[in-house]
């Protein structure tokens, strides 16, 4: 009891604002008692401001002097002599990060809420007046600030309670009068309230993205799977092939297994790299929205309308979750045909059938290569024949009424259809045909017409039936239209008009890397008719379509 007894002086006989024993106690005329020191420190760091008691608040004019208390010093010391010592409390003083208390001196300690009204922070002692005073209880505490002062207008020296929406700043009633007289102005809560209905919109919209791309992770990882399980499937079958076939091509199936898991570990990495992104974006997402949160729960409303601006708007995503995975058995079990027609041929042409037929799981496009420095075109035939290549055509994609001749370099309509094998790669619908060889690097070559023909050029995953196999009517291919009296140029199924000299003789020049397609008029002199300029993501092959029975087209060759 004595011990409590003890604590109760020490706390009684304390000074509220350095939280030590009174030290020459002077009592102001509110009845509160102070260190001399103290109380007329606090009064002078107090500015233009009135003198007044920083429990109850009670201010005074003019500023009291300020007399030593002769009773309660000599109360102090005989309690000291009989064990009254320093409260040594187990305060918390504020460090350099924290908000201090403004009304404590020396040792400052750290302050538990801010005052928007006094524009002052309070320890937990001396915050008790606005917990018990009835004045003090109307004003709003928030959590200990350190920009009190920026709530002030520097021009009247008042509270900023208004927003101007015209210029977008907080203000004060004075300004709304003043300088923004006209424009539009609320209180500062109520664009609080609009700006936390726009927050929470945006928080909703990053909710259902951070929803989206775990969904897409999910969706990965099942791709992941079936790559794996895709890729185990085609070694099972390519065993199994390899096993039918001569010794040959048995010698070579170890190295199709390898290519095969060198093709899934592609693949898989491929995905897992797009997992660790969308893993990213979710990691951003929901850091933006802690900030958000953090910004909506900050009850000063100048504070909030400060940091707003500064919150950067809401990205939306680039990213598609589409990912294509190729049916690798499917497309093994296609290729056994061709195999068993190139028996014979050596293991070069082997590999060379398994790439055009894509065997291999489907690999993501190669990041482009830096633009080459662009090569000039040649200026005359001469010069294009520098680039010249010997092109045939490819009995597997000729249509059945073409005939093939002159070393499968000429096709002619006929009225019937010839007995060619089936194949996956043979166009149905439309009297064409493509070359054998893929074409990259700077190609030239040119076309001897007779009749309607289009010459073409084109990728080989073209489709082989319907209107999306005809050259020019999609974007893989481009088509230029020659009969006895015009030329028409298609790409995309947008057809453009192409004057020039007419000649059954047509010219290409292919410069692959630099983009480059060039169609010319081969006579006496060589006449550009329509160049394009694009950029090619994978081999060419020359193309050519014929339109009537008896017409002809043929693949020239060039000395």
């Amino acid at each position: 009891m004595a011990q409590k007894g003890d604590q109760l002086d020490q706390e009684t006989f304390s000074c509220s604002i350095c939280l030590e024993v009174l030290k020459d106690p002077v009592t102001i005329p509110c009845g509160h008692s102070y260190c001399m020191n103290c109380i007329k420190t606090y009064w002078d760091e107090g500015e233009k401001k009135l003198p007044g008691c920083p429990q109850c608040r009670e201010t005074f004019i003019p500023r009291p002097a300020l007399v030593k208390n002769t009773m309660l010093a000599a109360l102090v010391e005989q309690l000291k002599k009989t064990g009254l010592q320093a409260a040594p409390a187990d305060h918390c003083y504020a460090g350099p990060e924290d908000v201090a208390c403004d009304v404590c001196s020396g040792r400052k300690l750290k302050a538990v809420k801010s005052c928007l009204v006094c524009l002052a922070s309070y320890c937990q002692k001396h915050l008790q007046p606005h917990r018990d005073a009835a004045p003090l209880k109307k004003h709003q505490l928030v959590d200990p600030s350190k920009n009190l002062q920026d709530n002030i207008c520097p021009r009247h020296g008042e509270v900023r309670k208004m927003f101007c929406r015209t210029d977008q700043k907080c203000i004060c009633y004075l300004c709304s009068v003043d300088e923004h007289k006209g424009h539009d102005t609320v209180s500062a809560a109520a664009e609080r309230t609009e700006r936390q209905k726009e927050m929470e919109v945006s928080r909703q919209q990053i909710q259902q993205q951070i929803q989206d791309r775990e969904e897409d992770v999910k969706l990965l990882q099942q791709e992941v799977e079936a790559v794996n399980q895709s890729a185990d499937n085609t070694v099972e079958d390519s065993e199994e092939i390899f096993t039918e076939l001569i010794s040959l091509l048995q010698k070579r199936s170890s190295e199709v297994k390898q290519q095969i898991r060198s093709q899934q570990e592609t693949e898989v990495r491929r995905i897992r790299e797009l997992e660790e992104k969308l893993q990213q974006e979710i990691s951003d997402l929901k850091r933006r929205d802690a900030e958000m949160k953090q910004l909506s729960d900050t009850e000063d409303h100048n504070q909030f309308l400060h940091n707003w601006p500064s919150l950067p708007p809401l990205s939306q995503s680039t990213h598609s979750s589409s990912i294509s995975i190729r049916d690798v058995a499917a497309a093994m079990s296609e290729v056994r045909g061709r195999l068993q027609d190139i028996l014979g041929d050596t293991w070069t042409n082997v590999s060379l059938a398994f790439t055009e037929v894509d065997v291999l799981l489907s690999q993501p496009e190669p990041e482009p290569e830096p633009e080459p420095e662009p090569e000039p075109e040649p200026t005359n035939r001469a010069g294009f024949l520098k680039y010249s290549c010997e092109i045939t055509l490819d009995p597997n994609t000729v249509n059945t009424r073409l005939l093939l001749s002159e070393q499968n370099r000429k096709v002619t309509v006929m009225n019937k259809n010839k007995s060619y094998p089936d194949h996956p790669d043979r166009f149905t619908g439309y009297f064409q045909v493509l070359s054998r060889e893929s074409l990259t690097g700077r190609r030239y070559w040119e076309v001897e017409t007779a009749g309607g023909v289009s010459v073409a050029v084109s990728y080989k995953n073209i489709s082989r039936s319907g209107n999306e196999s005809l050259f020019g009517y999609n974007d893989k291919s481009w088509s230029l239209y020659c009969s006895s009296d015009s030329y028409m140029f298609r790409y995309n199924n947008i057809q453009t008009s192409i004057p020039g000299p007419l000649s059954s003789r047509i010219g290409v020049y292919l410069d692959h890397r630099a983009g480059v397609l060039s169609l010319y008029s081969v006579s006496g002199t060589m006449t550009l008719l329509h160049r394009v300029q694009t950029s090619f993501t994978r081999p060419l092959h020359a193309g050519v379509r014929i339109n009537y029975s008896g017409d002809s087209a043929e693949l020239c060759k060039l000395k």
